[in-house]
């Protein structure tokens, strides 16, 4: 838990890889994922660096893998993903790299060579089986279409001059039929005779692989011109035409010559079949393994790209970031890399001191940490061996969530989703789903369930479920006494629209409700307004709880990072500032309802009322105090809060311009910052002054920089807790949302009686269903998750959260191989 509050202590490595031995080194780390490379060579052309050739290679690699994987899912029926391997091969050796080179190319070639032989030969197969059908098709044509008065006429024509009856015939895709008609009887003038007909065989497109029916047609013409027009339309459409021949005999001969072309065809092309899925059975089989040692060796080999070569050249050079509880893992990986290379020299490296560069941040997270680490992420990176609000969000983010989201049905219904997710998380299907809604739901899962239930939690405080209230105790009140002390009778209920029951009635009132509101409160016409009330104090409470203890967060920053005048200067003016005000309206509102109860809760005083005052230094004469010497308290405290103010403002700057002057006398030269924070502090936090040259101080700058906290911290404490009003706002939007929907939709449905009755409370309650869902559920979640995001980021984290770090993304293949 404590690398988890504050982040993993990282440090700067130098490792000396031998130049024989430095590839199986980095594959060592990369397989530990340990170590974030820095780059040595940043102002080094990529094309100029001295493994870029190794790079290219592993690229080009891939490319004849990305043609494996098209043909693979040409090539099977259905198409056949290529699964990740089930055993993980390591980075290979160059000679291992050679051979896998060798053999996807020959692959390539074998499959690119067959794969072509294949498509010639379906090309081929379904010309012929066209001009067959054709054939076919057309043979009853010749001599029906032509009538005996235009034969006459053609013999009468030839008798005169040579004109002679000629044929076009060919296929046609079945959506150019119309068009096709149209502009053949357009152009030629109806001096020809065309007839379609459908092709009894279903054929594939050559060009896209769909498969068709074909339309046969037969163009009958005269003359040489007619001819050359209906050519070209036919080309225009882009049809298959084939030769025609004018004889009945010498149509069957090649009809017949055309079935035996068509048997050999396919016996050749099932062949070819056959030995295309062999080869792409080997590609399947070898692919994975191929895929995994390339991305290894291509990562290996960008990494030795950001070395820098050694003097002698005998040895690269390489700087990176390590957590300081792995070094010995490290070193470990080192030594295990040059026994495989079988070096005489070992691999070593070398502690770095700390640079002016700060580490990055490291956190180790698992499946429930995630989601809640991603959520203060998103706002910024924590800063090195920052506190991780992480931690407390765990808490404080489904409990926020929950105040919003409060009913214990629409609790169960999230918690029953969520609860799916979690038993079901290393089902391959939900990890590799392509919805990214989805995704980012699966993600969060954790954070669903404990929302879920910390949403019914507050929904039995509410008492409510799907806008209901419960009664698993007895209620407080009682209806009896007030019969016998006011002489209630039957008229007086049915004459009454609302009676008031007087808790100053020995019997009526006889105690809080055990857990939560005591469900009579939902009978009565004041309901809402002492929910409002109960509501909006319980916000203002969790608000002012909430800044609090993100004030106090920042107790342990100023402690790590060793600036303890900021305990002092910063913490404790903020805490008097914030308690003095908000800290005692808190106070006052829990002993108003503590002191206070339903005999003298006429005479209890306004809070709003006296918070005020307390700002104006006056005393109001018709509003009593809550207790003696209330008006003496207010005064000190307000006192107290307003001279905080000045210290926040001034004594931080001072401090540092004092410290600075001290220096200067002296004729010291001590460095801005001591060494163990070097890395860590932020611009205004530093002990000695600000941040840059330990000789000069911007005076200007670091006022300016206090003024502009001090500001934002007094107005933020203010806005602030006002926003945490938003608590009362959503949770009572959200009840007053399941009620109308309960009362104009399932209501309605429970009048009706008898059969006919329960078919309209099935039908109305799965539209009550649907609504419920998609609105209450879905809308309204996502609404109070985003009010409880802004809560987090800009009321709690700004406290004592500065998010201006980075992430350490160490060299690992796994994450290279699997990214997110």
């Amino acid at each position: 838990m404590g690398a988890f509050f504050r982040s993993e202590e990282v440090c700067l490595v130098q490792l000396y890889l031998q130049s024989g031995s430095a590839y199986n080194c980095v594959s060592e780390l990369g397989e530990l994922g340990l170590v974030e490379f820095r780059d040595l060579n940043p102002n080094v052309n990529t094309f100029q660096r001295k493994f870029v050739n190794e790079v290219r290679r592993c690229e080009e690699l891939e490319k004849t893998f990305t043609y494996l994987e098209l043909e693979i899912a040409r090539s099977l029926s259905p198409p056949l993903a290529v699964s990740p391997p089930s055993s993980v091969p390591s980075a290979p050796q160059p000679r291992e790299l050679m051979a896998i080179e060798e053999e996807s190319e020959r692959l390539a070639r074998d499959l690119r060579e067959v794969s072509r032989n294949r498509d010639n030969l379906r090309n081929q197969l379904t010309r012929l089986s066209q001009y067959r059908g054709v054939l076919i098709q057309t043979h009853p044509l010749t001599v029906s279409q032509v009538p005996s008065s235009s034969l006459e006429t053609v013999a009468l024509l030839d008798s005169r001059q040579d004109i002679r009856l000629s044929f076009v015939a060919g296929v046609v895709h079945p959506w150019k039929v119309p068009s096709f008609e149209r502009l053949l009887w357009r152009a030629c003038r109806g001096y020809i005779i065309v007839d379609f007909r459908e092709m009894e065989e279903r054929l594939e497109l050559p060009d896209t692989g769909e498969v068709i029916q074909w339309t046969v047609f037969l163009i009958s013409f005269w003359g040489e011109q007619i001819g050359q027009k209906v050519k070209k339309i036919c080309d225009c459409f882009h049809t298959h035409t084939f030769l025609y021949p004018e004889g009945t005999m010498e149509r069957e001969e090649i009809l017949d010559r055309l079935q035996g072309r068509i048997l050999e065809l396919k016996t050749v092309l099932s062949q070819t079949e056959n030995y295309l899925q062999q080869l792409v059975c080997r590609a399947v089989a070898a692919l994975p393994q191929w895929k995994v040692s390339v991305k290894k060796c291509k990562a290996v080999q960008a990494v030795l790209n950001q070395c820098s070569p050694s003097v002698t050249d005998k040895c690269l050079i390489a700087e990176a970031w390590c957590p300081v509880r792995k070094l010995l893992l490290l070193q470990s990986a080192l030594l295990e890399g040059s026994r495989r290379n079988g070096s005489g020299a070992d691999s070593f490296y070398n502690r770095l001191p700390d640079t002016s560069t700060p580490p990055p941040t490291l956190f180790h997270t698992n499946s429930f940490t995630s989601g809640f680490q991603s959520i203060v992420d998103a706002y910024g990176v924590a800063s090195y061996r920052e506190v991780n609000p992480a931690l407390y969000t765990i808490i404080t983010f489904p409990f926020l969530f929950a105040v919003m989201f409060g009913d214990v049905g629409h609790g169960l219904l999230m918690t029953m989703v969520a609860l799916w997710m979690v038993l079901r998380e290393r089902d391959p299907k939900l990890q590799t789903s392509d919805n990214e809604i989805f995704q980012m739901m699966f993600g969060g899962r954790y954070l669903i369930l404990l929302m879920g239930l910390f949403s019914v939690y507050t929904g039995a405080i509410y008492n409510e479920c799907f806008s209901k209230g419960m009664s698993p105790f007895p209620s407080g009140w009682h209806l009896q006494p007030m019969f016998q002390h006011y002489n209630w009778s039957d008229d007086t209920l049915r004459g009454n629209q609302y009676l008031t029951l007087d808790p100053n009635v020995t019997g009526v009132f006889l105690g809080p409700y055990p857990f939560g509101i005591d469900p009579i409160w939902r009978l009565a016409n004041n309901h809402l307004t002492f929910l409002n009330s109960y509501k909006m104090k319980m916000s203002v409470i969790i608000g002012v709880i909430h800044m609090t203890f993100g004030v106090c967060l920042s107790f342990f920053n100023y402690i790590h990072f060793n600036q303890l005048s900021s305990v002092f200067l910063v913490l404790i003016p903020e805490l008097l500032f914030l308690l003095c005000l908000f800290g005692y309206l808190v106070f006052m509102v829990v002993y108003k309802w503590l002191v206070f109860g339903p005999q003298d809760s006429d005479r209890a005083p306004s809070i709003l009322i006296h918070f005020i005052d307390m700002f104006l230094f006056v005393k109001n004469k018709d509003n009593t105090p809550l207790y003696n010497g209330q008006l003496l308290v207010q005064n000190v405290l307000m006192v107290i809060a307003l001279a905080s103010v000045p210290v926040l403002l001034l004594g931080k700057p001072l401090y540092l311009y004092y410290n600075h002057r001290r220096r200067a006398r002296v004729g010291e030269e001590r460095p801005l910052v001591t060494e163990s924070s070097s890395i860590n502090t932020l611009q205004g936090d530093v002990e000695g002054g600000g941040p840059g040259d330990a000789k000069e101080l911007d005076t200007a700058d670091v006022f300016m920089h206090q003024a502009i906290h001090t500001i934002e911290f007094c107005l933020g404490c203010i806005s602030n807790t006002a926003s945490y009003l938003r608590l009362w706002a959503l949770s009572l939007a959200h009840a007053q949302l399941s009620e109308v929907l309960w009362v104009m939709v399932m209501r309605i449905s429970l009048s009706w009686q008898g059969y006919l009755g329960s078919v309209v409370v099935v039908v109305v309650f799965s539209f009550f269903a649907a609504l419920t869902v998609s609105i209450l559920l879905v809308m309204e979640g996502l609404s109070a998750f985003l009010h409880a995001l802004r809560l987090h980021w800009v009321e709690f984290q700004n406290k004592f959260y500065s998010g201006t770090g980075y992430k350490l993304h160490p060299f690992s293949f796994s994450s290279i191989l699997n990214p997110l």
